[in-house]
Protein backbone atom coordinates (compact mmCIF):
# COMPACT_ATOMS: atom_id res chain seq x y z
CA UNK A 1 0.00 0.00 0.00
CA UNK A 2 1.14 3.49 -0.49
CA UNK A 3 1.95 6.08 1.66
CA UNK A 4 -0.62 8.44 0.01
CA UNK A 5 -3.39 5.32 0.63
CA UNK A 6 -2.15 4.96 3.92
CA UNK A 7 -2.24 8.64 5.41
CA UNK A 8 -5.51 8.82 3.48
CA UNK A 9 -6.77 6.12 5.61
CA UNK A 10 -5.27 6.60 8.85
CA UNK A 11 -6.37 10.00 8.43
CA UNK A 12 -9.96 8.42 8.05
CA UNK A 13 -9.93 6.67 11.36
CA UNK A 14 -8.69 9.65 13.13
CA UNK A 15 -11.80 11.41 12.29
CA UNK A 16 -14.27 8.35 12.82
CA UNK A 17 -12.82 8.31 16.29
CA UNK A 18 -13.95 11.54 16.57
CA UNK A 19 -17.03 11.99 16.01
CA UNK A 20 -17.60 8.87 17.94
CA UNK A 21 -16.10 10.34 20.66
CA UNK A 22 -18.66 13.54 20.30
CA UNK A 23 -21.32 10.73 19.94
CA UNK A 24 -20.41 9.60 23.51
CA UNK A 25 -20.39 13.23 24.73
CA UNK A 26 -24.09 14.03 24.54
CA UNK A 27 -26.84 11.64 25.91
CA UNK A 28 -29.18 12.31 22.76
CA UNK A 29 -27.51 9.86 20.82
CA UNK A 30 -30.05 9.22 18.28
CA UNK A 31 -29.97 13.18 17.89
CA UNK A 32 -27.02 12.79 16.78
CA UNK A 33 -27.06 9.94 14.50
CA UNK A 34 -30.18 12.18 13.02
CA UNK A 35 -27.69 14.78 12.42
CA UNK A 36 -24.94 12.56 10.98
CA UNK A 37 -27.49 10.99 8.79
CA UNK A 38 -28.42 14.39 7.23
CA UNK A 39 -25.23 15.27 7.03
CA UNK A 40 -24.62 12.47 4.79
CA UNK A 41 -27.76 13.63 2.71
CA UNK A 42 -26.82 16.98 2.40
CA UNK A 43 -23.18 15.81 1.41
CA UNK A 44 -25.08 13.61 -1.35
CA UNK A 45 -26.82 16.24 -2.71
CA UNK A 46 -23.53 18.31 -3.19
CA UNK A 47 -21.48 15.48 -5.12
CA UNK A 48 -24.82 14.87 -7.14
CA UNK A 49 -24.55 18.00 -8.88
CA UNK A 50 -20.87 18.30 -9.03
CA UNK A 51 -20.61 14.60 -10.57
CA UNK A 52 -21.57 12.38 -13.40
CA UNK A 53 -24.25 9.64 -13.08
CA UNK A 54 -23.16 6.25 -11.42
CA UNK A 55 -22.80 3.32 -14.56
CA UNK A 56 -25.73 0.92 -14.11
CA UNK A 57 -23.56 -1.77 -13.03
CA UNK A 58 -22.72 -0.24 -9.42
CA UNK A 59 -26.73 0.42 -8.69
CA UNK A 60 -27.41 -3.54 -6.98
CA UNK A 61 -23.93 -2.18 -4.98
CA UNK A 62 -25.63 1.26 -3.77
CA UNK A 63 -28.99 -0.66 -3.00
CA UNK A 64 -27.24 -3.72 -1.14
CA UNK A 65 -25.01 -0.66 0.87
CA UNK A 66 -27.86 1.48 1.77
CA UNK A 67 -30.10 -1.43 3.01
CA UNK A 68 -27.42 -2.64 5.06
CA UNK A 69 -26.77 0.62 6.21
CA UNK A 70 -30.19 0.86 7.58
CA UNK A 71 -29.90 -2.12 9.59
CA UNK A 72 -26.60 -1.19 10.77
CA UNK A 73 -28.51 2.14 12.10
CA UNK A 74 -31.05 -0.22 14.09
CA UNK A 75 -28.65 -2.13 15.21
CA UNK A 76 -26.76 0.65 16.68
CA UNK A 77 -29.67 2.06 18.22
CA UNK A 78 -31.10 -1.25 20.05
CA UNK A 79 -27.56 -1.63 21.12
CA UNK A 80 -27.18 2.17 22.52
CA UNK A 81 -30.71 1.61 24.10
CA UNK A 82 -29.96 -1.78 26.30
CA UNK A 83 -26.44 -0.54 26.93
CA UNK A 84 -23.99 -3.15 25.89
CA UNK A 85 -22.29 -1.09 22.41
CA UNK A 86 -19.89 0.16 24.69
CA UNK A 87 -18.82 -2.86 26.25
CA UNK A 88 -18.85 -5.24 23.09
CA UNK A 89 -18.95 -2.75 20.21
CA UNK A 90 -14.45 -3.37 19.20
CA UNK A 91 -15.59 -6.85 18.55
CA UNK A 92 -17.67 -5.60 15.72
CA UNK A 93 -14.68 -3.35 14.20
CA UNK A 94 -12.45 -6.42 14.59
CA UNK A 95 -14.63 -8.56 12.99
CA UNK A 96 -15.28 -6.70 9.88
CA UNK A 97 -11.65 -6.43 8.10
CA UNK A 98 -11.43 -10.41 8.35
CA UNK A 99 -15.45 -10.92 6.68
CA UNK A 100 -13.99 -7.74 4.04
CA UNK A 101 -10.79 -10.18 3.65
CA UNK A 102 -12.50 -13.21 3.19
CA UNK A 103 -15.31 -11.98 0.70
CA UNK A 104 -13.01 -10.35 -1.38
CA UNK A 105 -10.76 -12.96 -1.92
CA UNK A 106 -14.09 -14.82 -2.89
CA UNK A 107 -15.99 -12.86 -4.47
CA UNK A 108 -12.88 -10.60 -6.68
CA UNK A 109 -10.01 -12.43 -5.90
CA UNK A 110 -8.15 -10.27 -4.25
CA UNK A 111 -5.13 -11.99 -2.70
CA UNK A 112 -3.07 -10.49 0.59
CA UNK A 113 0.55 -10.65 0.34
CA UNK A 114 2.14 -12.40 3.88
CA UNK A 115 2.98 -8.88 5.31
CA UNK A 116 -1.24 -8.07 4.38
CA UNK A 117 -1.97 -11.11 6.28
CA UNK A 118 -0.17 -10.53 9.40
CA UNK A 119 -1.17 -6.75 9.45
CA UNK A 120 -4.73 -7.87 9.29
CA UNK A 121 -4.57 -10.48 11.91
CA UNK A 122 -2.66 -7.86 13.98
CA UNK A 123 -5.06 -5.07 13.64
CA UNK A 124 -8.25 -7.51 13.90
CA UNK A 125 -6.45 -9.08 17.39
CA UNK A 126 -5.68 -5.93 19.02
CA UNK A 127 -8.87 -4.71 18.87
CA UNK A 128 -10.76 -7.36 20.13
CA UNK A 129 -7.77 -7.40 23.07
CA UNK A 130 -9.65 -4.39 23.45
CA UNK A 131 -13.06 -5.75 23.39
CA UNK A 132 -11.68 -8.12 26.06
CA UNK A 133 -10.43 -5.42 28.55
CA UNK A 134 -13.75 -3.55 28.17
CA UNK A 135 -15.16 -6.56 29.74
CA UNK A 136 -16.97 -8.49 26.38
CA UNK A 137 -15.89 -12.03 27.91
CA UNK A 138 -18.57 -11.41 30.81
CA UNK A 139 -20.70 -9.59 28.57
CA UNK A 140 -24.38 -11.38 27.87
CA UNK A 141 -25.39 -13.54 24.40
CA UNK A 142 -27.57 -10.90 23.19
CA UNK A 143 -24.80 -8.23 23.53
CA UNK A 144 -22.19 -10.54 21.68
CA UNK A 145 -24.87 -11.14 19.21
CA UNK A 146 -25.60 -7.70 18.73
CA UNK A 147 -21.14 -7.13 18.23
CA UNK A 148 -21.30 -9.92 15.36
CA UNK A 149 -24.27 -8.85 13.90
CA UNK A 150 -22.99 -5.16 13.32
CA UNK A 151 -19.70 -6.52 12.56
CA UNK A 152 -21.54 -8.89 9.86
CA UNK A 153 -23.26 -5.43 8.46
CA UNK A 154 -19.91 -3.16 8.36
CA UNK A 155 -18.53 -6.21 6.26
CA UNK A 156 -21.20 -6.14 4.06
CA UNK A 157 -21.62 -2.86 3.34
CA UNK A 158 -18.09 -2.21 2.81
CA UNK A 159 -17.37 -4.85 0.66
CA UNK A 160 -20.50 -3.75 -1.16
CA UNK A 161 -19.34 -0.11 -1.79
CA UNK A 162 -15.82 -1.29 -2.51
CA UNK A 163 -17.33 -3.35 -5.22
CA UNK A 164 -19.63 -0.57 -6.43
CA UNK A 165 -17.51 2.27 -6.24
CA UNK A 166 -15.01 0.57 -8.86
CA UNK A 167 -18.12 -0.47 -11.28
CA UNK A 168 -19.52 3.38 -11.28
CA UNK A 169 -16.95 5.28 -13.25
CA UNK A 170 -17.47 8.14 -10.59
CA UNK A 171 -15.86 7.82 -7.35
CA UNK A 172 -17.95 10.97 -6.08
CA UNK A 173 -21.03 10.25 -8.38
CA UNK A 174 -21.06 6.89 -6.55
CA UNK A 175 -20.07 8.49 -2.91
CA UNK A 176 -23.37 11.49 -3.74
CA UNK A 177 -25.83 8.46 -4.63
CA UNK A 178 -24.75 6.22 -1.56
CA UNK A 179 -24.91 9.27 0.78
CA UNK A 180 -28.45 11.14 -0.31
CA UNK A 181 -29.70 6.91 0.13
CA UNK A 182 -29.17 7.63 3.69
CA UNK A 183 -31.96 10.93 4.03
CA UNK A 184 -34.82 8.98 4.80
CA UNK A 185 -32.85 7.92 8.92
CA UNK A 186 -33.15 11.55 9.63
CA UNK A 187 -37.11 11.93 8.90
CA UNK A 188 -37.90 9.31 10.67
CA UNK A 189 -35.83 10.62 13.70
CA UNK A 190 -37.52 13.94 12.98
CA UNK A 191 -41.51 12.57 12.64
CA UNK A 192 -40.68 10.14 15.67
CA UNK A 193 -39.19 12.89 17.79
CA UNK A 194 -42.39 15.28 16.60
CA UNK A 195 -44.86 12.37 17.71
CA UNK A 196 -43.61 12.69 20.83
CA UNK A 197 -42.91 16.40 21.44
CA UNK A 198 -39.35 16.05 21.42
CA UNK A 199 -36.77 18.67 20.34
CA UNK A 200 -33.02 18.56 19.51
CA UNK A 201 -31.22 20.83 22.02
CA UNK A 202 -28.82 23.35 20.37
CA UNK A 203 -25.78 21.26 22.13
CA UNK A 204 -27.30 17.80 19.90
CA UNK A 205 -27.34 19.43 16.96
CA UNK A 206 -24.03 21.22 16.96
CA UNK A 207 -22.37 17.95 17.65
CA UNK A 208 -24.61 16.08 15.11
CA UNK A 209 -23.26 18.79 12.21
CA UNK A 210 -19.98 18.13 13.56
CA UNK A 211 -20.33 14.57 13.21
CA UNK A 212 -21.72 14.51 10.10
CA UNK A 213 -18.67 17.02 8.75
CA UNK A 214 -15.93 14.20 10.10
CA UNK A 215 -18.15 11.11 8.82
CA UNK A 216 -18.73 12.29 5.01
CA UNK A 217 -15.01 12.98 5.28
CA UNK A 218 -14.01 9.65 7.12
CA UNK A 219 -16.40 7.36 4.80
CA UNK A 220 -15.52 9.47 1.43
CA UNK A 221 -11.64 8.94 1.92
CA UNK A 222 -12.11 5.07 2.50
CA UNK A 223 -14.27 4.83 -0.11
CA UNK A 224 -11.58 6.50 -3.03
CA UNK A 225 -8.88 4.53 -1.42
CA UNK A 226 -10.40 1.21 -2.01
CA UNK A 227 -10.40 2.22 -5.68
CA UNK A 228 -6.67 1.88 -5.35
CA UNK A 229 -6.01 -0.58 -2.26
CA UNK A 230 -6.97 -3.97 -1.77
CA UNK A 231 -10.39 -3.62 0.48
CA UNK A 232 -9.17 -6.20 3.32
CA UNK A 233 -5.89 -3.88 3.83
CA UNK A 234 -8.20 -0.87 3.78
CA UNK A 235 -10.71 -2.03 6.05
CA UNK A 236 -8.44 -3.47 8.64
CA UNK A 237 -6.56 -0.01 8.73
CA UNK A 238 -10.15 1.53 8.76
CA UNK A 239 -10.99 -0.21 11.98
CA UNK A 240 -7.71 1.85 13.96
CA UNK A 241 -10.46 4.08 14.89
CA UNK A 242 -11.40 2.02 17.64
CA UNK A 243 -8.03 1.94 19.15
CA UNK A 244 -7.44 5.67 18.13
CA UNK A 245 -10.22 6.65 20.38
CA UNK A 246 -9.48 4.29 23.38
CA UNK A 247 -6.16 6.79 23.37
CA UNK A 248 -8.46 9.91 23.77
CA UNK A 249 -10.22 7.94 26.30
CA UNK A 250 -6.50 6.84 28.22
CA UNK A 251 -5.26 10.99 27.32
CA UNK A 252 -8.06 12.98 26.82
CA UNK A 253 -10.90 11.77 29.41
CA UNK A 254 -8.62 10.00 31.94
CA UNK A 255 -9.99 6.37 31.66
CA UNK A 256 -8.79 3.36 33.08
CA UNK A 257 -7.32 0.31 33.02
CA UNK A 258 -4.16 2.60 30.72
CA UNK A 259 -1.91 -0.63 30.73
CA UNK A 260 -3.91 -2.86 28.30
CA UNK A 261 -5.20 -0.43 25.82
CA UNK A 262 -2.04 0.94 25.14
CA UNK A 263 -0.88 -2.54 24.69
CA UNK A 264 -3.62 -3.35 22.52
CA UNK A 265 -3.04 -0.04 20.33
CA UNK A 266 0.64 -1.53 19.85
CA UNK A 267 -0.42 -4.44 18.88
CA UNK A 268 -2.43 -2.30 16.17
CA UNK A 269 0.45 -0.33 15.49
CA UNK A 270 2.33 -3.21 14.86
CA UNK A 271 -0.39 -4.13 11.98
CA UNK A 272 -0.22 -1.16 10.14
CA UNK A 273 3.37 -1.15 9.65
CA UNK A 274 2.78 -4.65 8.63
CA UNK A 275 0.31 -3.39 6.05
CA UNK A 276 2.38 -0.66 4.85
CA UNK A 277 4.83 -2.95 3.72
CA UNK A 278 2.85 -4.61 1.56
Amino acid sequence: MSGFALGLVLFSALLHAGWNAMLKAVDDRAGVLGAVSLAHALAGLLLIGLSSFPDRASWPFIFVSTAVHYGYYLLLFRAYRHGDLSQVYPISRGLAPVIVAVTAWLFVGERLPFWGIVGLIAVSGGICLLALLRGAARAGHASIGLAVALGVCIGTYSVADGIGIREAGTATGYMGWLFFCEAPVPLVIALHRRRNRGSFAPRTMLFGVMGGVAAVTAYGLVLYVKTIAPLGAVSALRESSVIIAALIGVLVFGERPWRGRLLAACVVASGVIALAMM
